[in-house]
């Protein structure tokens, strides 16, 4: 579908604030108006919309926020739960907590980056994960599983949708909370999810395949950061953010 409309523009309404195409709203793929409970997200999504050049096709994955939004309106109320459990469940097989045995620079460098994230986890969640080395299956405790998904819980519906894209994309639950809490930008957060993969170029250089994958992941992964740094101040509120 090429661009249709000349102009873009936010407006208030019930339930916070919608995006004029043409002074028309917004609608999802499921034809619900796109309402998002803050102005300085519907004018980025806005923003999306504007940026796409006249006459030209409108490439979705060019529009990031707007498809968190629409997820966040379509898809995650109806299976809300479903949802908070394919997020959950990260936390039993978390990236951080698989260590590379050797070598030594690396077992280091895996260390000093996510140990602490760990560490915060459990200090902010009550949710103290086993880490193991090498090929072998760590089976988590309950405890720590069932506070790392009442974390996730807790997030409002348009928030889960960028929590679960985070968690997917990262390999790491505690990452994607880490962004949601800002403990980690975006960019660090990267660097904590591509760990082992920036550290393997740096041994054995880089091909154009992996830029191209790797260009995609910090791409996806600074928009669900800024998707819930928009959402400010409802991101923790629960179901229904109000």
């Amino acid at each position: 579908m090429k661009r249709f409309y000349k102009e873009t523009a936010v407006d208030a309404c019930d339930g916070g604030f919608r995006v004029l195409l043409d002074g028309r709203p917004m609608r999802t793929p499921a034809k619900a108006v796109l309402v998002v409970p803050t102005r300085v997200l519907a004018e980025a999504i806005a923003g999306e919309w504007a940026g796409v050049p006249e006459k030209e096709e409108i490439k979705t994955g060019l529009l990031p926020l707007t498809r968190l939004a629409a997820t966040g309106l379509d898809r995650v109320p109806g299976q809300r739960e479903q949802v908070i459990d394919d997020t959950a469940k990260y936390a039993g097989s978390d990236l951080l907590c698989y260590r590379a045995s050797a070598p030594s620079s690396l077992v280091e460098r895996q260390r000093n980056t996510w140990q602490p994230l760990l560490d915060w986890a459990a200090e902010r969640y009550g949710a103290r994960l086993a880490v193991v080395e090498g090929m072998s299956f760590v089976t988590q405790p309950v405890e720590a599983l069932g506070a790392l998904r009442a974390a996730v819980a807790a997030h409002g519906d348009m928030a889960l949708s960028s929590l679960y894209n985070l968690t997917h994309i990262a390999g790491s639950l505690v990452v994607a909370l880490a962004v949601a809490e800002r403990r980690l930008t975006a960019e660090e957060a990267f660097a904590a999810a591509q760990l082992d993969d920036l550290y393997q170029i740096e041994r054995w250089g880089d091909d154009p395949i992996a830029i191209e994958q790797r260009a995609g992941v910090r791409k996806d992964i600074a928009a669900g950061s800024r998707f819930l740094e928009l959402l400010e101040g409802t991101r923790l509120r629960g179901k229904g953010e109000a």
